[in-house]
């Protein structure tokens, strides 16, 4: 009966934690936009860092809780689950174009800041305020690469709302997302420790698993709905933007409030993140496209990395 209410807690938790980061980019983007802010820069700052409001919610929560790796398993785990699950699956449903900038510099980048990542981390097992500032560091020139890339005309800017909305409206939408999105990961957080426990699963594992998985419900959704509607071409900048923000602003920001410690029992998994994304572009470099084999090839490399989990 307590893992039935726990189980229970944990999805009404991880539902506010959507709900809270939807409502909460359309009112912030919809304000913005009223106060004449281009909308390609609120696409690339308030929507791309609202995707990632789940994670940095729950991993900032959990460690301030003091369960630490909750908050180093959750972004490790989001980061696999977002190229190998959701990115096959996409796939899968619709082969996926993916742009020249995306294969050339994005994907890389990924791939370098992920193993600046783990040897900040591992080097003494934890992340330092200095070098969550150093993580903002990358962040920052990350952002300027988009703004520098939108000038050029690269990167497209997200439709106009149909309806305008009033502003009441929208600080409505604002506060009540903020106020879903902290308390549902206080919630959530607490039902996913109760659970480690109940099972004496490490925090590891749940981290990387449950709590991964409900805090990428939102890429998830949106790629996949994308695929079904033959806009799957999104797909792979959308997963490559969201994992970029859980290292540098999600890790970041949380290791600028508070050290996290970064045990040494992810290292491997510093290493599958690392090679998900390796194993992404090797897929694509030289069609520009995620093909349904490639797909199939994600999505078996994550049963791989979830057989290991359970084995383990």
């Amino acid at each position: 009966m307590e893992l039935l209410i726990e189980l229970v807690t944990l999805v009404i938790g991880f539902v506010m934690l959507v709900k809270g980061a939807d409502w909460f980019v359309e009112g912030a983007a919809n304000i913005a936009d009223r106060f004449g802010i281009p909308q390609l820069v609120i696409g690339l700052t308030i929507v791309a860092m609202g995707t990632s409001a789940p994670e940095a919610a729950v991993s900032i929560s959990a460690a301030l809780k003091g369960s630490a790796e909750i908050t180093i398993g959750n972004v490790l785990g989001s980061n696999i689950l977002n190229v190998l699950l959701i990115l096959g699956l996409t796939a899968v449903i619709r082969a996926v174009g993916v742009q020249r900038s995306t294969v050339r510099y994005e994907i890389p980048f990924v791939i370098l800041v992920s193993i600046v990542m783990a040897a900040l981390g591992l080097q003494d097992n934890v992340i330092r305020r200095w070098e969550g500032v150093i993580l903002w560091g990358f962040m920052i020139l990350y952002m300027l690469y988009l703004l520098q890339m939108a000038r050029n005309g690269v990167v497209t800017e997200p439709e106009e709302e149909e309806e305008p909305k009033s502003m009441p409206r929208l600080l409505f939408l604002v506060i009540i997302g903020a106020a879903l999105i902290v308390w549902g990961s206080d919630v959530a957080v607490d039902a996913a420790t109760e659970i480690a426990r109940i099972f004496n699963l490490s925090e590891r594992i749940i981290g990387l698993t449950i709590v991964a998985l409900g805090t990428s419900l939102p890429e998830l959704v949106t790629s996949v709905t994308a695929a079904l509607k033959g806009k799957s071409e999104i797909a792979v900048g959308n997963i490559v933007g969201s994992n970029l923000f859980n290292i540098l602003f999600v890790v970041g920001t949380t290791a600028i409030i508070t050290p996290v410690l970064y045990s040494a029992s992810f290292l491997l998994d510093s290493i599958i993140a690392i090679g998900a994304v390796v194993l992404l572009w090797l897929c694509v470099v030289r069609k520009h496209e995620l093909s349904r084999l490639g797909g199939v090839i994600l999505l078996v490399g994550y049963g791989a990395f979830f057989a290991h989990l359970v084995v383990a």
